[in-house]
C-alpha cells in the first residue's frame, strides 16, 4: 500500500484559531469528555496536554472536567485534529502523543491513522525518542496498525495488554468491564527517522490561498 503525500499546506486554520509556544507538550487526539486528559494532567504536573476533541457535547464535558480538576498545564482544543495539529505544532515538538480507542472507520479503513498520510506529518511533530500511544479493544485494528508500522512507517513499537482495572476513558471503562480485549501499541520514534515534514512549520493560522 503506498501513500499518496499529506498536502500540509492546503489546510485551513481552525475556527478561533490560536497558536502555542515552541516547548515541548503532548499531546491527545480525540480526548472525547476529557477522562484521560485530566488524569494525566494530575500525574504529570510537569507536562503540558493539548487535549483534542472535534464534538462539541465531548469538548463542553471535557470543558466542565477541567475547570472542576483546575488544572494549569491541560489546555482543552475544540477542533479537527488535522488542522488543529498542521497549524499549532512545530516539528520535533510533541514528547507523547495518545490516541486512545479511536473510530475504527469499519467501512473507512483510508480514514484509520496509520492508513493516512497525515501519520507522517504526526511523526514529523514527535520527538526523537517520543512515543505514541495507540489503545484499541478491536482485535483487527491493532493488527493492521502492527503491519503499517512494520511495512510502511519502519518503526519499533511494544503490544501490551491493557490490566483489566485500567480506567483511563469512558470506552476503556465500558469495554474492560464487558471482558473484552483491550491492546495498546507503544510506537517510538528513533534518534535517526526522518520524513518529508521535518522541516514544516506550523501555519500558525495562515490559510492557504488558491
Amino acid at each position: 500500500m503506498h501513500l499518496r503525500q499529506f498536502q500540509a499546506q492546503r489546510m485551513q486554520a481552525p475556527r478561533d484559531f490560536q497558536a502555542i509556544e515552541n516547548q515541548p507538550v503532548c499531546v491527545e487526539i480525540g480526548a472525547g469528555k476529557g477522562k484521560h486528559a485530566v488524569l494525566f494532567g494530575q500525574q504529570q504536573p510537569q507536562s503540558k496536554l493539548y487535549a483534542i476533541e472535534r464534538t462539541r457535547e465531548k469538548f463542553e464535558a471535557m470543558q466542565k472536567q477541567h475547570q472542576l480538576s483546575n488544572l494549569n498545564n491541560l489546555f482543552p482544543i475544540h477542533a479537527d485534529a488535522l488542522p488543529w495539529i498542521t497549524h499549532a505544532l512545530y516539528p520535533a515538538q510533541v514528547e507523547q502523543f495518545f490516541i486512545l480507542y479511536p473510530n475504527p472507520e469499519p467501512h473507512n479503513p483510508a480514514q484509520r491513522w496509520l492508513n493516512m498520510p497525515f501519520f507522517e506529518f504526526i511523526l514529523s511533530r514527535l520527538q526523537f525518542e517520543g512515543q505514541i500511544t495507540l489503545a484499541s479493544n478491536i482485535p483487527e485494528y491493532i493488527e493492521e496498525a502492527e503491519q503499517q508500522l512494520k511495512e510502511i512507517w519502519k518503526l519499533p513499537y511494544e503490544k501490551q495488554v491493557i490490566a483489566s482495572d485500567s480506567a483511563r476513558t469512558h470506552f476503556e471503562v465500558k469495554y474492560l468491564e464487558r471482558g473484552e480485549l483491550c491492546q495498546q501499541l507503544i510506537i517510538r520514534k528513533p534518534a535517526d527517522y526522518t520524513t518529508r515534514f521535518d522541516d514544516f512549520m506550523p501555519l500558525l493560522g495562515q490559510s492557504h490561498a488558491g
